[in-house]
């Protein structure tokens, strides 16, 4: 089997030859064996397509890095996939400016970035902290000016950009559908990934939903869950019109032929919401959108990191087809259970922990983390063994040999 098609066929969880071993990188550094050069210098860290559009990254990473990623960790014997990231617009009419405050204008300790927008519903302001800290090398760094979309944002922000109720209506002005020119580019960009993934077997999957991870980049952590509980009217309009552009991107992505869809969910979990909450907001959004994707004979995964076994079983009645990610440290996920909740209805991709057992634990633990996983699924299919939920700039590279070798030994005695 190729790559691509041990993962379909694991998603729709028939039996691959042998069980995929899937990981994400986010700033990941591999042995210098395995880096390339750019302009005479080493490519350090590895990124991938989904990050595009989101983050600034600390050094250049285009479809020709993803290329040279994917080649890697082919040699290296284990899967990998190709992300594209659908962009979105803000309409035509809109304007913004931006500004920054000194220390001890609008906050005692750090500078404060603004962007306002003006909209013909009116003013948007969006005000951020320019903390400045130097998260190492390989991290992403806070840009110099206050993006629409950004987890920096959320925590370092003086003034969302929803702060009342009023401001609702004016997002559908500043998160819109992709415009003509970004969908021709889109389709571009997919054509030229879809043709490299052809010749080496691997699968394309697009990210084109962010749901409620936009509505906490909007409103803030608390700030949306307390415009759902005191203006749910408003909470409810927020998330539709986030779940109509939502529709557009995975549309455009769909129709240029991705394998899968994704949509991101990290902010979705019972970290944040009641079960009730997102079997009411979220649970019909996602089955929308997961209809979409099977209508054109294509899959739908979504991304969970926390709060899956309570959730998992409205996930699988919406569609989704694959679950980053089941996490038996972070999330306390007893894998016997969870195959026994979700196999044979939804694939699952995760098994071992990143942060903790990958980074910091000893080649025992970390092979036994594998053992223990791949015991559980065994090669029926409906499993990715991929550490949760992405490889960072302090996962050790020995460590990620560690995980391989297990995972090589243990698929072998299956």
């Amino acid at each position: 089997m190729t790559s691509r098609e041990r993962l379909l066929a694991t998603i729709r969880r028939e039996t691959p030859d042998h069980t995929p071993l899937y990981s994400w990188v986010f700033g990941f550094e591999p042995a210098p064996c395995w880096q390339w050069q750019e302009s005479g210098k080493p490519v350090a860290h590895w990124y991938s397509g989904r990050l595009e559009h989101l983050h600034a990254l600390p050094q250049a990473w285009d479809v020709a890095q993803d290329f040279k990623r994917v080649d890697a960790w082919l040699a290296l014997g284990v899967d990998d996939v190709l992300d594209v990231s659908i962009p979105w617009s803000q309409a035509p009419e809109v304007t913004w400016k931006d500004s920054e405050s000194p220390v001890g204008k609008e906050d005692p300790q750090y500078p404060v970035m603004t962007r306002e927008y003006q909209t013909p519903a009116g003013a948007l302001r969006h005000s951020v902290r320019r903390t400045g800290e130097d998260p190492g090398a390989g991290w992403v760094d806070q840009p110099r000016h206050v993006p629409l979309i950004e987890d920096f944002n959320i925590p370092r922000a003086v003034h969302h950009l929803v702060a009342a109720p009023e401001d609702v209506e004016k997002i559908q002005w500043v998160y819109r559908p992709p415009n003509a020119e970004q969908c021709v580019r889109v389709q571009q960009r997919i054509a030229e990934v879809k043709a490299f993934a052809d010749k080496r077997g691997v699968m394309v999957q697009a990210w084109g939903a962010f749901g409620m991870d936009a509505a906490v980049w909007f409103a803030g952590a608390e700030g949306a869950v307390m415009l759902c509980m005191d203006h749910p009217g408003a909470f409810h309009a927020l998330l539709r019109t986030i779940h109509e552009t939502d529709k557009a991107r995975t549309a455009l992505a769909l129709d240029a032929g991705v394998d899968m869809v994704c949509q991101r969910g990290w902010y979705s979990s019972t970290d944040f919401w009641s079960p009730a909450i997102f079997r009411q907001y979220l649970k019909p959004h996602i089955a929308e959108l997961a209809a979409m994707a099977h209508a054109r004979g294509k899959l739908f995964a979504y991304v969970m990191t926390t709060g899956v076994m309570t959730l998992g079983k409205d996930l699988m009645e919406a569609g989704v087809d694959l679950l980053y990610y089941a996490d038996p440290i972070q999330d306390h996920v007893n894998l016997v259970e969870a195959n026994c909740q979700f196999g044979g209805r939804m694939a699952v991709a995760g098994g071992i922990n990143s942060s903790i057992t990958l980074s910091k634990g000893s080649p025992q633990e970390i092979s036994a983390a594998v053992r223990a996983a791949l015991s559980v699924y065994g090669r029926a299919g409906g499993f990715i063994l991929s550490p949760v939920d992405a490889l960072f700039l302090d996962t050790p590279w020995q460590n990620v040999q560690t995980m391989i070798e297990a995972w090589k030994q243990a698929s072998a005695g299956i």
